[in-house]
């Protein structure tokens, strides 16, 4: 389909395309890790509800809109007619859209603040975009489909002074803080090594392109649905849920749940940018993510915290040092090991961590807490980034001050499974100094649709 023509300038001006964005950011890239958190410039006005615009609105799309649901809904975008007619039963003063571009172009003075509930691919340009026209920013994890991406966000919002907030929501969980007050008050000793593991995928990965051209739902509008993304034929193998595992969309079972399962130990640990990272995985392809991957990020000394190394397993794949753990290894999980004693946490959000072994359970010194906690532990995200739009509390914790190096750790994961090869890392540069072809993995070309 083709766009009109005010359309196409306002994409190219506010969408976050590679020229546009490279000429307002390129300056930052060298003190990016040294930069202030961000400082919000404008809240909205607490005694009226937030006027929310919700891009995405199947999937986890629908559980954010409910999420905000007590806010005002005045718009609802999807490229898929269903999910839109579903939500707009429950919302029926909301404007319907199928194309984000079009909603924030004619809602622009209209709302505060956007949700962004799409696959991967599309995060970045309808973040930018939002983000561009000063609305604060509710965005799916993982934060970006690329490091880029991911920096790019950070530093808008660093420049804007906008509350912004990525949906992993065990960060405002009660354990998550335990974790990092543990690690700060050395209850296990240094920590030099973390490893992390999930059962995913449990969609189809290792695939080759089908060839075949199916017919394209008459409910969804395909063009819009591939976006940024490379032009191909609609297959039923891409959408509604299992895009997930197409690197053109999504970015695998790393990508999927790394933000949620890596978050409390990068926040506790403090880890930042990596120095190498290198990948071992069977049967990926140059279309889609491996059946399986061992993942190992190396990180020096942060102040007073010695070198860490980070093993992050998926696909069946687990830590060998805990195989023998009374009960099993659940299906996902961290183990942070010290020199006095582990820190295991048995869940994808970080809600029990306990002390492993026994024995140094039982004299272990377990500090009181510190930091503050969320009311609603991972349920009251959506009100610490509602409250924090209005002025009325602290940033989120996974602000992208957070969100956005967290993201970048994942798909840096995802960069060394791509390429086959150990990738040396000058994240304060985001530049690979081994290999010149991670260069189109770093930073993609879009397509305008």
């Amino acid at each position: 389909m083709t766009m009109s023509k005010m359309d196409r300038r306002q994409f190219l001006k506010t969408a976050g395309l590679a020229v546009a964005a490279t000429a307002g950011l390129s300056g930052w890239r060298a003190r990016a890790a040294e930069a202030p958190a961000a400082v919000p410039k404008k809240f909205c006005d607490p005694g009226r509800k937030l006027r929310i615009a919700c891009i995405g609105c199947g999937g986890k799309g629908s559980s954010d809109i409910d999420g905000v649901a007590g806010e005002e809904i005045v718009a609802l975008c999807d490229v898929s007619r269903n999910p839109v007619a579903s939500k707009a039963r429950r919302f029926p003063n909301a404007k319907q859209y199928k194309d984000y571009r079009q909603m924030l172009n004619d809602l622009a003075d209209q709302i505060d603040a956007v949700t962004v509930s799409t696959p991967d691919h599309t995060h970045f340009p309808a973040a930018y975009m939002a983000m561009n026209l000063g609305k604060h920013v509710y965005v799916q994890k993982p934060l970006t489909h690329t490091v880029w991406e991911a920096r790019t966000l950070t530093e808008l919002a660093r420049a804007k002074g906008l509350v912004t907030i990525m949906g992993n929501q065990g960060h405002a969980g009660d354990g998550t803080r335990r974790l990092k007050e543990w690690v700060m008050a050395g209850v296990v000793g240094p920590i030099h090594e973390v490893h992390f593991w999930t059962n995913r995928p449990i969609w189809p990965q290792g695939c080759e392109r089908p060839h075949e051209e199916q017919p394209v739902p008459p409910f969804l509008d395909w063009n819009r649905w591939l976006g940024v993304a490379p032009e191909r034929p609609y297959h039923k193998c891409y959408q509604p849920f299992n895009w997930r595992g197409w690197w053109d969309f999504g970015t695998g079972a790393l990508g999927d749940m790394g933000c949620h399962i890596m978050d409390a130990a990068f926040w506790a640990l403090d880890l930042k940018c990596p120095v190498s990272v290198e990948a071992e995985s069977g049967g990926a392809t140059a279309e889609s993510g491996p059946k399986w991957s061992v993942i190992t990020y190396q990180f020096p000394a942060r102040g007073t915290m010695p070198p860490v190394k980070v093993t992050w397993s998926d696909g069946g794949h687990k830590p060998q040092n805990l195989r023998d753990m009374p009960g099993g290894l659940p299906a996902g999980g961290q183990l942070l090991v010290g020199e006095n004693g582990s820190i295991f946490n048995g869940s994808d959000y970080c809600e029990h961590p306990r002390i492993i072994p026994e024995a140094q359970a039982k004299a272990a010194k377990l500090p009181p807490e510190t930091l503050p906690r969320v009311p609603g532990g991972p349920g009251g995200h959506y009100q610490e980034w509602i409250k924090a739009c209005k002025g009325q509390g602290p940033l989120p914790g996974s602000n992208f001050d957070h969100a956005g190096p967290l993201t970048e750790m994942v798909v840096m994961g995802n960069l060394a499974v791509r390429l086959g090869k150990k990738v040396e890392w000058d994240g304060p540069n985001m530049r690979c100094t081994n290999l010149a072809e991670a260069g189109p993995l770093l930073r993609k070309n879009y397509r305008i649709f």
